[in-house]
């Protein structure tokens, strides 16, 4: 497997973090310009924002959170050589799971759904933890 396939997932997943952090700019700065929300409103990270802004901005700062994991493990496993086709497979489950929770976060945002779509995306993720440390270990050992 080519070290493009396998870098793939995160590239789609950077990508998924880019273009939610754009659109939160542009309403960010849509809803400053037009009075909605005043700077010193929100200079201290005040949660003043108009309720959509709020919503794409959490969406946004979701891709900062549990992705870190999947970026170190992904790059843990190419520098260790212990990539292969099921972390590949597992990689673009989280990664998937992310675009879903994202799309459901900034539509319909029902928890109900997106807990389980997160729930899936973690269980793939600390699948690959555990499989890239067991492997790190047990050539380790050998």
């Amino acid at each position: 497997m080519s070290i493009q396939a396998i870098l793939m997932p995160m590239f789609a997943q950077v990508a998924l973090t880019f273009v939610l952090l754009f659109w939160m700019g542009f309403l960010r700065t849509r809803a400053l310009r037009s009075g909605a929300v005043k700077p010193e409103q929100i200079a201290l990270r005040e949660p003043h924002w108009p309720l959509r802004v709020l919503q794409i901005g959490n969406a946004f700062h979701n891709q900062l959170e549990l992705p870190v994991l999947f970026y170190v493990v992904t790059l843990l496993a190419l520098m260790t050589e212990t990539l292969d086709v099921i972390l590949y497979v597992l990689s673009w489950m989280f990664v998937l799971s992310r675009f879903v929770h994202a799309y459901i976060h900034v539509t319909s945002n029902r928890l109900d759904r997106r807990g389980g779509v997160f729930g899936v995306g973690a269980i793939a993720l600390l699948l690959m933890w555990v499989i890239v440390v067991a492997r790190i270990l047990l050539f380790a050992s050998a």
